[in-house]
């Protein structure tokens, strides 16, 4: 009734303007919203208006079936229909670029911070979102994902939806064949460089063949490499006001002297992290480095199950090995921007879409269709701290994240730090001196980053 008395009051109104020869303009105060549809956070939704959102694969936010049914839902909550287009890593960059070119770039995208906070946000094509977070907002948000969502000038391009820690794979079943479970703490999903060491050289005993691949043909899955080499010793990629890559750390370098020594380890320009998953899905590589939850709720290489491997051995997810046996474990961090397209109506019409998503009951959902863990711990009065209570592979993954490190991909040039630091992984395998080719590449990128 509300809402027909509503009409009929605006047809009296508009016909009240024409009479008077009146325009789009009024000078008298804003009606009550009371009728207008209300977003999760209690604040009027932007109507009359349509968004555009473009997502990466991140979880299933890469599949139309799951996506659908939660925009539908937000449509139907808010009145904002959606309209969702799905990138891949390999052209989406691309895909993006070439739209911004054409003064076409959606209204929303999905991703990480360096993508949305070093290249987009740092070009000024991103809305500033500061006005979204308030105090509460900042002590339930995880500092680390604040801090990466945050621009060095202050400005925040990115909203954070979810985290997650990116770590290491064994299987199992060839480890305690090799007795090299032993070397494992299976409890805490951790162990140590010492541990790492003997479990290699009891495995390639064992199998007489490398079980561990530092692959280096390009830069997919590169988080598996990096963490690698600077947790066995404690070396750093990055400064922590990320201005400078620093992994030509001392400690980096006797990292990948001693990869580089042990026979059960190999350099292998052949192999990406994609193709390292595979290998180690059939069994061949008994270890992988480039690992996270999805592969471990999922494996899309292997037709087995959740984790195990192809020929059904058990895989057990594992923190990187580190002298003290605490590892600092590179994060994901995924969430939402806002391409300024100049229309002030889309912006507001974008934020409501975030609150809904990121700040409201109905977090969880949006949450659960990334398959990661959420970035805060709670939103707008409901837990998010127990979401995956009832998965018993998720709820233990969570063990991991008090693991997680600092979120260096936010440092300047990092497009071109990434290719220098697989180019230099390939030197290193080809038998370089290692010291003076990772001075080299250190170097490189700081010479572009600094360009």
């Amino acid at each position: 009734m509300k809402k027909l008395l509503a009409l009929l009051l605006a047809m009296i109104m508009a016909f009240a303007l024409v009479a008077c020869g009146g325009n789009n303009q009024s000078s008298d105060p804003a009606p009550d919203n009371q009728d207008q549809p209300q977003d999760s956070a209690g604040e009027p939704a932007a109507t009359g208006t349509s968004l555009t959102l473009w997502t990466y694969p991140i979880g299933d936010w890469g599949q139309e079936d799951k996506v659908k049914a939660i925009t539908d839902a937000f449509t139907a909550d808010t009145g904002i229909p959606v309209t969702v287009e799905y990138l891949a890593y390999g052209d989406g960059d691309d895909k993006v670029n070439s739209a911004i070119t054409a003064e076409k770039a959606p209204d929303l995208i999905m991703e990480g911070p360096e993508r949305l906070v070093t290249n987009w946000g740092d070009k000024g094509y991103l809305v500033d979102l500061s006005d979204m977070f308030d105090d509460t907002d900042r002590s339930e948000i995880n500092a680390a994902a604040m801090t990466a969502c945050t621009h060095p000038n202050g400005e925040i391009y990115e909203y954070p939806l979810v985290v997650t820690a990116h770590c290491m794979a064994i299987n199992l079943d060839a480890f305690k064949e090799a007795g090299a479970d032993q070397y494992l703490d299976l409890e805490n999903h951790t162990w140590t460089t010492e541990d790492f060491i003997k479990a290699v050289d009891a495995l390639y005993a064992k199998f007489n063949a490398p079980v561990g691949a530092v692959y280096c043909k390009g830069q997919g899955g590169d988080q598996g490499t990096r963490a690698l080499v600077n947790n066995l010793y404690g070396g750093s990629f990055a400064t922590d006001s990320h201005d400078q890559y620093t992994w030509d750390d001392p400690l980096n370098v006797k990292a990948l002297e001693q990869l580089k020594s042990m026979p059960g380890i190999t350099f292998d320009a052949s192999l990406e992290g994609g193709d390292e998953i595979k290998v180690f899905y059939q069994g061949i590589l008994k270890m992988a480095f480039c690992w996270n939850i999805a592969q471990q709720l999922n494996p899309n290489l292997a037709d087995t199950g959740a984790g195990l491997t192809g020929t059904g051995e058990e895989i057990v997810f594992m923190g990187f090995p580190s002298e003290s046996g605490t590892p600092a474990l590179q994060g994901g961090i995924w969430g939402f921007g806002i391409f300024d397209n100049k229309d002030d109506a889309k912006i507001e019409a974008a934020k409501t879409f975030i609150r809904w998503m990121c700040d409201s009951e109905h977090t969880v959902e949006a949450v659960k269709t990334a398959n990661y863990f959420a970035a805060r711990s709670a939103a707008e009065g409901t837990d998010l701290s127990t979401i995956w209570a009832d998965n018993e592979i998720m709820n233990e993954y969570q063990v991991l994240m008090p693991y997680l490190g600092d979120y260096y991909q936010v440092t300047k040039g990092w497009a071109g730090a990434r290719t220098e630091w697989w180019n230099m992984l390939q030197k290193v395998g080809e038998g370089a001196d290692v010291a003076e080719t990772v001075a080299t590449y250190a170097a490189n990128a700081n010479a572009a980053a600094a360009g």
